[in-house]
């Protein structure tokens, strides 16, 4: 299994059949940062790089976003003018989820969503 975010990226863009011009394409980066990606020569990218080479490989964005300790601009943005969403954050944080709670709580979102929507 993958340690860190470069052998994670290369690992999915291989099993993808995705070379690494290719991917650099999709995302609007030069094919040599991300060779330096993959070998651990430079730190993961912005999150916001992250999501667009989740997008470019047809995976979950949390996969890769996980290992980088980053978030999308759009995430960060939310939660910094947002009270209600720093407040529940703090709480989640107080709390200590672990991966399977985080995954209940995402799973009860929507189930909350769903219901209003009704």
């Amino acid at each position: 299994m993958a340690s860190t975010f470069g052998q994670l990226l290369r690992s999915i863009r291989r099993e993808k059949g995705v070379s690494q011009r290719a991917l650099a394409d999709q995302v609007g980066v030069d094919f040599s940062y991300i060779s330096k990606i993959e070998n651990d020569r430079l730190p993961p990218p912005s999150g916001d790089t992250v999501l667009a080479m989740a997008e470019a490989l047809s995976v979950e964005p949390a996969r890769l976003l996980a290992l980088t300790r980053k978030l999308p601009s759009g995430i960060e943005e939310h939660v910094a003018s947002s009270a209600a969403a720093q407040q529940f954050l703090l709480a989640a944080e107080q709390l200590h989820l672990s991966d399977r709670e985080w995954q209940e709580m995402v799973k009860r979102l929507h189930e909350l969503r769903d219901d209003h929507r009704e």
